[in-house]
């Protein structure tokens, strides 16, 4: 017998800190430090700016947040469309197996339907093996290709800044 109802849902200002507890439920989860306290500071003010450089769903069950997603539009020069690009999904424990995951996704979906999207993508651990079965039984394809590869902050200041190394 199905439990009671997920709703998904739109963050609002009054949510903000509810968001941030998730977020740090998802770092104790992938077993990484969670934001400080400045990260923190921003998270909050970008979940709430406008323009917010990043959009944000709740899930709820009887009125209780038990998860979150947050994505943002890419865009494909290939398909001339914009990529809705899925950075963080995350459901509490007791949660999951109970359908919040595909609540999330089907949301995500008609989002991405909505704003013309030509593909929506994200990227899952490599030792995340529920989350790699359950994104295959959507009928994800694993992009085999293709390598993730990221210039944290020093390396972007190295790189922005050649020079102002040198001169230290």
């Amino acid at each position: 017998m199905p439990g009671p109802p997920v709703t998904i849902r739109p963050l609002t200002p009054r949510d903000v800190p509810t968001f941030l507890d998730l977020i740090d439920a998802l770092a104790f989860y992938e077993h990484l430090p969670g934001p400080d306290p400045e990260s923190r500071a921003r998270l909050a003010a970008d979940a709430i700016a406008d323009p917010p450089p990043f959009s944000v769903l709740l899930a709820e069950r009887n009125g209780q947040a038990i998860g979150y997603a947050v994505y943002f539009m890419t865009y494909s020069t290939f398909l001339a469309r914009p990529t809705l690009y899925l950075e963080d999904v995350f459901v509490l424990e007791p949660e999951r197996r109970s359908g919040v995951g595909r609540a999330f996704m089907q949301a995500l979906a008609a989002e991405a339907v909505k704003r013309g999207c030509g593909r929506m993508e994200w990227q899952v651990l490599t030792w995340n093996e529920p989350a790699i079965n359950f994104y295959q039984g959507l009928g994800a394809g694993h992009l085999a290709d293709w390598h993730g590869y990221r210039l944290g902050a020093d390396q972007l200041e190295n790189l922005a800044h050649p020079h102002r190394r040198n001169e230290e």
